[in-house]
């Protein structure tokens, strides 16, 4: 049987059509490609922005600055020194943008001017983290990227 010319095209567009549906069948059911939105709670997240930003606009003008670094034992938050951290309540929150399963809240419980996240509960790679606190009426929030 001899092909022509015409049905050479035919087959070269079935073939690519079924090469891109391989593709596309393969990538909608891989578990490992996680096509979630960002957040469950997406809209009501963004309702609340401005309270996110007047809680930075507090931080920034109280000069409440807080540090977060990598060490040793894990991931060290250290408040401001003029706040006492027995009157500071809040939550810490780690958001994994690749996996929403390794995202973390951490309530604040404070016993010295540091938290401390421990090593074990976190792996290595890009993270969000946001520190929302509040001290004697006074909301703050902290936000900031890091590689771990």
């Amino acid at each position: 049987m001899k092909i022509n010319w015409g049905t050479g095209i035919v087959l070269a567009f079935v073939a690519f059509i079924s090469f891109i549906l391989y593709f596309v069948v393969r990538m909608s059911t891989d578990d490992r490609a996680n096509h979630d939105l960002v957040t469950e709670d997406y809209y009501k997240q963004e309702l609340a922005y401005q309270k996110e930003i007047d809680a930075s606009k507090t931080a920034a003008e109280k000069n409440a600055k807080l540090k977060v670094e990598k060490v040793t034992e894990g991931l060290r938050i250290t408040f401001p020194d003029q706040y006492n951290y027995k009157k500071i309540q809040g939550l810490v929150s780690l958001y994994r943008p690749s996996n929403k399963h390794l995202d973390l809240d951490f309530p604040l419980s404070l016993s010295n001017t540091h938290l401390l996240i421990p090593d074990s509960r976190l792996v290595g790679g890009r993270w969000d983290i946001t520190i929302k606190w509040s001290y004697e009426g006074n909301t703050f929030l902290h936000k900031e990227k890091l590689i771990y």
